[in-house]
C-alpha cells in the first residue's frame, strides 16, 4: 500500500459530507467584533513632536478599517462590527439615546459582512481623525463593563448564532474600569463567562502609558478566560502581551502585528477522534494542518477590458451522452471498474463503493501500535505534511491529563510512538510517527511559531522508497575539508537570528498583490502598481556586505577542486581504456596479421553492418580494429565513439 497525493480528491459528483478535502475545514466562519474603549487618555494623541499623530482611539479604528480590508476579499464570508463602550451617545440598532438597552454603548458597525461602503466610512473616518457626529466623546456618569459585554453577546447571539469562530477584541488602557466595585466586577465576571459559554473568545489589547503599566491582575484576569484546551503550551495557558504606547505610528504598527497575529483562527481537520493509547484507555483528540499553503480562491472570472470591471457567470458542467447528444442525469451514472485485459466491467452500487473503502468500524482512529526510539526516524523519511493533535474534553473526560502525560513522556524519554492513522471515514489509512514538539518558549524548540504538543508524521510504505541500487556503485565525489570549512563560514554570517525561520514574516507576494487588485476593485480605488511589496527577496547588498569576499574565495576554491578532479577522472578513463586494450596487444604476434581480428573488413561489409545495425554487436577490441585499419583516431574513446567515428567514415566515402 503506498501514499497517493489526490486521496484527498474524491469524485465530483460524491455529496458525503465525509469526503471533505482540506480547504473545506479551512471554510469555516469568523466573526470578529471590535470593542474599543473611548476614554480622555485613549482619545489623547501622543505628542512626540512630529505631525503625525495618532490617538489609541485612531489607531484602533484604523486597525479595524485594515482588517476589514483584508477581510473583503481574504474571507468575504466573515463578519466584523466595532462597538464604541465608554461613550456619551448610546445606540444599539434602532435603539437611541435614552431608549438604548446598554448605556454609553454605541454599536458604530454592526457585525455583518463588511460592505464597500462601510469600510470606506470607517477608512476615511480613521485616516481623517474627524469625528462629525460627536459619537468620540466620552460619558462623565461612568459605565459598566457587564453593560457592554451583555451587549457584545446579544450582538453575537443575533448575527452570528452557528459561526465555528467568534472573538471579542477588546482595546482598552483603563485596567481597573469598576474602580474596585466588587459587586460590578462579578457582574462583568459572570457576562464574560455567558461569552465563554457560548462559544466567544475574548481577546485582550491593553495598551501601557507612560509612567503606567497595565495590571491584569485589577480586573481583567476574571473576564479573560483561557480555556486550557485551547492553549498552546498543556502546562502553561500563555500570556496576554501589552502593547506599548510610543509615538502614534509605533502604536498604529504594534496593534495591527497584534491583531495580525490573532487574525486567522485555527481550523480543526477533525474533531474529536478518538485516541487509543492502549486497551482500554481511549481519549478523544482535535486534528490541525498548521502549515498547510494558502491558495487563491477564484470562485468566478472578471472582465476587465470594458468601462467596469464584470463578473462572468459560472459555467455549469452538465454530461452528455455521445451519438444522441442526450443529457445524462446523476441517477443514471454507475460506477464500475475495469477487470482484465477485455472489456467486461464490475458495477457497484454507491453503498458497496462506501463499505468497499472502509477499514474498520470506527469512521476515523489513531491506535498506538507500539513505540521506538526517536533515533530510529531518519530524515529523509517524510512523505507528507504533518497534523498536529491536541487533546479535547468533548469526547471524553480527562483527555488533558493523559494526553498531556504522554506528551511529557515522549519528550522525557526521546521515544516516538507509531500508530494506525485513519483521518476520515473514506481516507486512505497510514501507519504514522507520533512525535513530540517542544514549548514554544523553550530552548530546543527551534520553531517559536509552532505550539507545543503532538504531530502525526506519516511514514512511507516499502513501495514508496526508491531504488536506489542502480548508483549505490558510481563514484562519489566529496568536497574537501578545506572548502567545508569556507562553506561553514559563510553560513554561519547568513544564519538567521536566533537560528529560526518563521514563515508568518514573510506573505505570498503573488497572493498579497491579488488580493490588493481586488481590494481596489472593490473600494473603487486607483491601483498602485508600483507598490507591490516581496518580502521574500533575497537582501542582495546585505549578503554581499556579509559574505561577498567569502564568495569569492570559495568560487575560486570550487574551481580548482573541479579541475583536480577532472583531470583525475580522465587519468582513470584512459586506464581503463588501456586494460581493455591489453587482449588486442597480445595477438599482435606477427606484424603482417594486425587485422587478424576483423579479417580485413571492407567498405561493402561496413555499409551493410552499419545499415543492419550489427555494428553495434562488435566488442570495442573489433571496432578498435576497425579503426586503426582505416586511420581513426581511438584514443579515448568509447564504444558509442567508436561506432559513431565508424558511421561517419561510412558516410565520407559514399
Amino acid at each position: 500500500m503506498s501514499w497517493n497525493r489526490d486521496e484527498n480528491q474524491r469524485d465530483e459528483d460524491e455529496d458525503d459530507q465525509d469526503e471533505l478535502g482540506e480547504n473545506d475545514y479551512k471554510a469555516q466562519k469568523d466573526a470578529v467584533l471590535f470593542a474599543i474603549d473611548i476614554s480622555e487618555s485613549m482619545l489623547a494623541p501622543v505628542d512626540d513632536g512630529s505631525k503625525d499623530r495618532h490617538s489609541a482611539v485612531m489607531a484602533a479604528l484604523k486597525s479595524a478599517s485594515q482588517l476589514m480590508q483584508q477581510r473583503i476579499i481574504a474571507q468575504p464570508k466573515d463578519m466584523m462590527g466595532i462597538l464604541l463602550f465608554g461613550t456619551e451617545q448610546s445606540k444599539f440598532r434602532d435603539q437611541v439615546g435614552d431608549k438604548s438597552t446598554y448605556p454609553h454603548c454605541y454599536l458604530h458597525t454592526d457585525l455583518d459582512v463588511p460592505s464597500a461602503e462601510v469600510v470606506k466610512a470607517l477608512k476615511d473616518m480613521a485616516d481623517g481623525g474627524e469625528d462629525p457626529d460627536g459619537i468620540l466623546t466620552p460619558t462623565e456618569d461612568g459605565f459598566s463593563m457587564a453593560s457592554m459585554l451583555f451587549c457584545a453577546n446579544q450582538i453575537f447571539t443575533t448575527n452570528a448564532p452557528n459561526f465555528g469562530s467568534r472573538r471579542l477584541f477588546i482595546v482598552t488602557d483603563n485596567d481597573d474600569p469598576e474602580k474596585g466595585d466588587k459587586d460590578k466586577r462579578q457582574g462583568a465576571a459572570v457576562r464574560a463567562k455567558d461569552l465563554f459559554d457560548l462559544g466567544v473568545t475574548i481577546e485582550l489589547f491593553p495598551i501601557n502609558r507612560e509612567g503606567h503599566k497595565f495590571d491584569l491582575d485589577k480586573f481583567y484576569t476574571d473576564i479573560i478566560y483561557r480555556d486550557p484546551l485551547a492553549a498552546a503550551d498543556p502546562e502553561n495557558p500563555g500570556e496576554i502581551k501589552t502593547v506599548q504606547s510610543g509615538d502614534g505610528l509605533t502604536l498604529l504598527n504594534s496593534l495591527v502585528s497584534s491583531i495580525n497575529a490573532k487574525q486567522t483562527p485555527k481550523r480543526a481537520y477533525f474533531s474529536k477522534m478518538p485516541f487509543h493509547i492502549a486497551p482500554g484507555l481511549t481519549i478523544s483528540i482535535n486534528g490541525y494542518l498548521i502549515l498547510h499553503r494558502q491558495e487563491v480562491a477564484r470562485s468566478s472570472y472578471i472582465w476587465l477590458e470594458g468601462d467596469k470591471p464584470q463578473i462572468i457567470p459560472k459555467a455549469e458542467i452538465t454530461k452528455i451522452e455521445p451519438g444522441s447528444m442526450r443529457t445524462v442525469e446523476k441517477a443514471e451514472i454507475v460506477k464500475a471498474y475495469k477487470f482484465g485485459s477485455g472489456s467486461d466491467y464490475v458495477k457497484f452500487e454507491p453503498k458497496e463503493l462506501e463499505t468497499l473503502r472502509r477499514f474498520g468500524k470506527e469512521k476515523n482512529t489513531l491506535r498506538i501500535l507500539g513505540f521506538k526510539p526517536r533515533s530510529m526516524l531518519p530524515p529523509w523519511a517524510a512523505v507528507k505534511k504533518s497534523a498536529f493533535i491536541f487533546p479535547t474534553e468533548a469526547g471524553f473526560v480527562g483527555s488533558t491529563r493523559v494526553f498531556s502525560a504522554l506528551w511529557r513522556k515522549l519528550l522525557d524519554s526521546g521515544k516516538m510512538a507509531i500508530a494506525w492513522y485513519i483521518a476520515r471515514q473514506n481516507a486512505v489509512p497510514q501507519i504514522v510517527a507520533i512525535l513530540p514538539s517542544n514549548s514554544p518558549s523553550g530552548e530546543d524548540a527551534g520553531t517559536s511559531y509552532l505550539p507545543a504538543g503532538l504531530w502525526l508524521y506519516p511514514l512511507p510504505f516499502v513501495d514508496d522508497l526508491r531504488d536506489l541500487e542502480p548508483i549505490k556503485h558510481k563514484p562519489v565525489i566529496k568536497a574537501s575539508d578545506e572548502l567545508i570549512d569556507q562553506m561553514r563560514t559563510i553560513v554561519q554570517n547568513l544564519t538567521m537570528p536566533k537560528g529560526m525561520y518563521d514563515p508568518s514574516k514573510y506573505p505570498n507576494p503573488a497572493l498579497q498583490w491579488h488580493y490588493k487588485v481586488l481590494q481596489n476593485l472593490a473600494l473603487d480605488e486607483d491601483l498602485d502598481k508600483e507598490k507591490k511589496e516581496d518580502f521574500t527577496q533575497p537582501k542582495y547588498r546585505q549578503i554581499n556586505k556579509r559574505v561577498g569576499g567569502y564568495q569569492v574565495e570559495l568560487q575560486e576554491r570550487i574551481k580548482e577542486e573541479a579541475a583536480a578532479v577532472q583531470q583525475e577522472m580522465a587519468i582513470k578513463r584512459e586506464a581503463e581504456e588501456e586494460v581493455e586494450d591489453r587482449p588486442k596487444k597480445r595477438v599482435k604476434a606477427a606484424p603482417n596479421k594486425a587485422a587478424a581480428p576483423t579479417g580485413g573488413t571492407s567498405l561493402a561489409e561496413l555499409r551493410e553492418a552499419v545499415d543492419s545495425d550489427s555494428l553495434r554487436k562488435k566488442t570495442v577490441v573489433d571496432l578498435k580494429a576497425i579503426c586503426t585499419e582505416k586511420g581513426l583516431h581511438t584514443t579515448g574513446k568509447k564504444k558509442a565513439d567508436l561506432l559513431e567515428a565508424i558511421e561517419e567514415w561510412v558516410e565520407s566515402q559514399a
